[in-house]
């Protein structure tokens, strides 16, 4: 798959075999990927982990959170509701574990935390591309937000995954705002 530069510097991949659907598809996840990442240039590890609203959220773990999501949904995409577990049975500890993918951790920098977000783009295109049927479904996992017995597609999770980072990329302007003035837009 070929590698184009984006304004971040950060690789956007494109597959010259999606067409129709899944074009349009990975183009809107593309779009919005490049506007998450966008919130974080020029910024340095230790900005990227700030918290500047009443939020807990930071730029970087928004974008450790949306690569954890993603990669989640494209396991499920692929092995169905054992690739995500259970979430009705999570302990305090599992939630508090959980809760530091949306913080800059002392090891993490922005660079690896961009860089992951990235294979798991790359992952995610591929499987898009790859996948024999949108349609096909899969039962959803045991969450408290989750309909009981309910089966979602292929396509549905991409929407999905499509949504919460169009969602988070929306959060990641405001930070980067709250933080130095600076857009993603306008």
């Amino acid at each position: 798959m070929p590698f184009e530069e984006t304004l971040t510097g950060a690789p956007t991949t494109h597959d010259a075999a999606a067409t129709g659907e899944r074009a349009d598809l990975l183009e809107m996840l593309a779009k919005h990927r490049h506007f998450l990442r966008f919130t974080t240039r020029d910024l340095t590890d230790e900005q990227a982990g700030l918290r500047t609203t009443a939020s807990e959220l930071c730029l970087g773990g928004l974008i450790k959170h949306v690569t954890s999501v993603e990669r989640g949904w494209a396991d499920f995409i692929l092995e169905g509701p054992s690739a995500m577990g259970d979430f009705t049975s999570m302990t305090e500890a599992d939630w508090a574990q959980r809760a530091d993918e949306f913080r800059m951790l002392p090891n993490d920098t922005l660079a690896g935390v961009l860089a992951d977000y990235a294979e798991t783009a790359r992952r995610t295109d591929e499987l898009v591309a790859t996948l024999p049927d949108l349609g096909a479904t899969q039962p959803l996992p045991k969450a408290p937000w989750f309909e009981a017995d309910a089966h979602w597609s292929a396509r549905r999770v991409l929407m999905h995954v499509i949504a919460e980072t169009a969602q988070h990329a929306g959060h990641a302007d405001i930070i980067r705002e709250s933080l130095d003035g600076a857009k993603s837009m306008g």
